[in-house]
């Protein structure tokens, strides 16, 4: 089997461009959250991560993929590198690197940390995952644990000594949460007895490192039904009696199997087969899936961003091997003493290349402006903008998650296409990484969930005042590419495209506010998938914007400007058109799924 090719995973230029032409990250540096970093002190972080990435997390994904954790003796057993690559992903501060001081942070910008975070991902994202998971089950702690909550568990899993999870989904239940049936029963001594069962827990058990903090949902005695006599706790797998770790009755009951993600471990986990596991409430009682909400949405990000990250990975390795490899003539060549072309000169596999590349860097856009946003969101000056921000930042969401994993999965397989035989063989990588992205469309809320999540609620909320707050900021997109010389064309269409969005929404929101709520998300599907378009064709006008402003200048670079205006017209062009037919299955309510009946099937 050969070593891997070398693989840039992200591109250094675009990450760039991204950051200081498209959304001008410097402006962060303005906000008193942020004033003591610079653009050199972000450009240390990334330089740190890409490094690591590329020397040392991406040469031990292919091990890790074919050496998956085994389960002896009721613990599991993750491959012997994790001993060693664990400590040195901590050692590069990524877990509290948007986290104030006070909790051991250097308090730098979501953006930022999602980009150096992208290269760990597209390097080896099970890796990784252990260290996004406990990011954010401290993050939750931090927000809402009681100081002597923190204190026993944020602080150990911030240090990088233990890790974290969340726990949410049952055998019964799956991603139905007002189902859960796990229990929790005060034990008079300020923690609770926890019983139950958990399943599709990523990470849930480990040997690298002394412990596992289970952030998880369970039931407290009492008349509330549904979601709301759900409550959070944290349950160690081990918890602390004096100066020892002992046992926490908190079992493993199998691992599951997967496709991919093969570095990091399933597992479904028993709590309190012996009566004894303990938990520690976390936030007020009955308000668990409030407060788990925030790790949810962070996990959503998290995944978007593994989806861009590992769709990205592929595209460059596709790349590369269309520029190397030598197969056919030119159309009409029929001297067959000629050399044989790479096949990169053939049209058929630069639309194959071109569409992975407009997937991949109109979905790290999509990312960035999202991640971008919610630094606004929580730090902005003034009251109005971190408003504005934090709907756009609701509203991009369910987009931001769906649409590079599902996108994506279709750009990976676009580059096992291109390497021909060798795509689907385990000695290339890209049939590797396809199974991974696949992963992404289910992890943290199917698409389908994210569909009706956009459209039940995000697009609706307060009157609409996201997808008016949507509509401003691609009122703005077009004025600046106007100014920068775009196709006027491509901002009137995205302005059209628009209103016609909105003008769905209104009359879905009708329908629902009718009582034809069946009727209103029948389409729930079709709708977050036109406005995934409409939101990654924002981003490319974006795009062309900044790139018409670099050629402009004159500074060289043409090759990549250029690169990004065929991209945006390819998405203009052969995308956006795409959602007019989508809006008529959505406003008709088209049947034919609606009425199949169990039995014609």
């Amino acid at each position: 089997m050969s070593a891997p090719r070398p693989n840039p995973l992200l591109s250094d230029r675009d990450v760039d461009f991204q950051l200081d032409e498209v959304i001008h990250v410097e402006h962060l540096c303005t906000l008193p959250a942020f004033a003591e970093h610079s653009r050199e002190t972000f450009g240390l972080l990334l330089d740190s991560a890409r490094r690591f990435a590329r020397e040392v997390l991406y040469p031990t994904y292919r091990t890790l993929d074919l050496e998956p954790p085994s389960f002896e003796g009721g613990r599991v057993k993750v491959h012997p590198l994790m001993r060693e690559l664990y400590p040195r992903l901590v050692e590069l501060g990524m877990l509290t690197a948007t986290r104030p001081p006070d909790v051991g942070g250097q308090q730098l910008p979501m953006t930022v940390h999602a980009l150096a975070s992208a290269y760990l991902m597209a390097a080896n994202l099970s890796a990784y995952a252990y260290l996004g998971l406990t990011h954010g089950a401290a993050h939750l702690l931090e927000v809402f644990g009681s100081p002597e909550v923190k204190q026993a568990f944020m602080e150990p899993l911030y240090r990088g000594e233990w890790t974290g999870t969340m726990a949410l989904t049952e055998p019964q239940a799956g991603s139905s949460l007002a189902d859960v049936r796990t229990r929790a029963t005060p034990a008079g001594d300020g923690t609770w007895r926890i019983q139950g069962s958990k399943i599709f827990i990523s990470g849930g058990d480990q040997d690298f490192t002394e412990n596992v903090v289970h952030l998880t949902l369970a039931r407290t005695e009492g008349p509330e039904s549904g979601t709301r006599g759900i409550s959070l706790f944290a349950v160690p797998a081990r918890r602390r009696e004096g100066d020892a770790l002992v046992d926490n009755d908190v079992r493993v009951a199998g691992v599951i199997h997967k496709i991919g993600w093969k570095g990091i471990p399933s597992l479904a986990l028993n709590y309190g087969e012996a009566g004894d596991c303990r938990g520690w409430m976390v936030g007020p009682p009955g308000r668990g899936l409030a407060c788990m909400f925030q790790m949810m949405n962070e996990a959503r990000i998290m995944v978007g961003l593994n989806g861009v990250a590992t769709a990205s990975a592929a595209y460059h390795e596709a790349v590369a091997y269309a520029r190397e490899r030598p197969q056919g003539r030119p159309a009409g060549a029929k001297d067959a003493t000629r050399p044989q072309s790479p096949i990169i000169e053939h049209a058929d596999v630069r639309r194959m290349l071109l569409r992975q590349k407009a997937i991949v860097e109109g979905g790290l856009s999509l990312l960035v402006t999202a991640a971008y946003q919610a630094d606004l969101a929580s730090h902005a000056a003034d009251e109005d903008t971190r408003r504005s921000a934090g709907l756009l930042v609701d509203l991009l969401t369910p987009v931001a998650k769906s649409f590079p994993a599902e996108r994506g999965f279709e750009a990976n397989a676009l580059a096992v296409q291109v390497h021909g035989g060798y795509g689907y063989s385990s000695e290339y990588l890209p049939e590797a990484w396809l199974r991974d992205q696949k992963l992404n469309s289910i992890h943290e809320g199917t698409t389908g969930i994210q569909g009706l999540d956009l459209l039940g609620r995000k697009v609706v909320a307060g009157g609409g005042a996201a997808l008016a707050t949507f509509a401003r900021e691609v009122g703005r997109t077009v004025a600046r590419a106007k100014t920068a010389g775009v196709d006027a064309g491509w901002g009137d269409a995205l302005e059209r495209t628009c209103g016609e969005v909105a003008e769905l929404v209104s009359e879905l929101g009708a329908k629902g506010m009718a009582g034809e709520v069946e009727l209103m998300l029948r389409h729930s599907a079709d709708f977050l998938e036109l406005f995934s378009i409409l939101a990654v064709a924002w981003r490319w006008l974006e795009q062309a914007a900044a790139a018409k402003e670099g050629l402009a200048r004159g500074q060289g670079d043409s090759d990549f400007y250029e690169g990004k205006l065929a991209a945006a017209q390819y998405w203009f062009a052969v995308e956006l058109p795409r959602v007019p037919l989508l809006v008529d299955l959505c406003r008709t309510g088209e049947d034919s799924y609606a009425r199949m009946r169990p039995e014609w099937f």
